[in-house]
């Protein structure tokens, strides 16, 4: 009798499981790095006093965040192409996450810093201090660490969209777990580790960012 789970089989598979792995990780780091710092940018753009700057700004944000993240991965992958400009699959996956994910998380920093106290603008401004240096060196290190646990939410959530690059020809964690299936006509080994694998990164991804929160906190984050 053929049992529901082969541990031999599923040792066997491990490493390839993990080569996919790592493809899932670089591009979930690197999105997440082209996330939060175009993110950040797009929160202060969004702020802006000129409306030419900010109006323009919130739109982009908002057309972003209101259609799916298939659809701008397809449009990158098939339709980008045709005005020049090529990448490889990767590398298309990763600008579509980052940009995603962007939009989320400057709307997260613009929370932040429209909840750091009226009263440090004019502080600042008594101070004589330049817009630029108000913000680098008097709101953002306020803002930013109230804020971490949202960003790593969406770390985490955009750890578990990286299935969809494999709509792009992306051989990621999931895409080769299914390979393996259809290779193998056994399911339940690849899948189960999958989801363990997936399980167990969200976890560690998520132990990680608390710890980043309590030494911003510990470092002077708190208000």
């Amino acid at each position: 009798m053929t049992p529901v789970f082969d541990w031999s089989f599923a040792l066997e598979i491990l490493p390839t499981l993990g080569s996919a792995l790592i493809v899932t990780i670089q591009a979930t780091l690197l999105g997440m790095l082209v996330a939060v710092t175009l993110g950040l940018v797009l929160a202060m753009l969004r702020r802006s006093r000129l409306r030419v700057v900010s109006l323009p700004v919130a739109f982009v944000i908002e057309f972003v965040r209101s259609t799916p993240l298939l659809v701008q991965m397809y449009f990158l992958f098939y339709v980008l192409p045709l005005t020049g400009l090529r990448m490889s699959p990767l590398a298309t996956g990763i600008i579509a996450l980052g940009l995603h994910y962007a939009t989320y998380c400057a709307e997260v920093y613009r929370a932040g810093i429209e909840a750091v106290p009226k009263g440090q603008w004019e502080a600042a401004t008594a101070l004589n201090l330049s817009r630029w240096r108000t913000a680098v060196d008097v709101v953002l290190p306020q803002a930013i660490p109230p804020v971490v646990p949202a960003l790593g939410n969406y770390l985490v959530a955009m750890f578990k969209d990286t299935p969809l690059l494999s709509a792009i020809t992306v051989v990621e964690l999931l895409q080769q777990s299914k390979m393996i299936g259809s290779a193998t006509f056994r399911y339940t080994e690849p899948l189960t580790l999958v989801g363990l694998l997936f399980l167990a990164l969200s976890l560690v991804a998520a132990w990680g960012v608390r710890g980043l929160e309590a030494r911003l906190q510990r470092y002077g984050g708190k208000r």
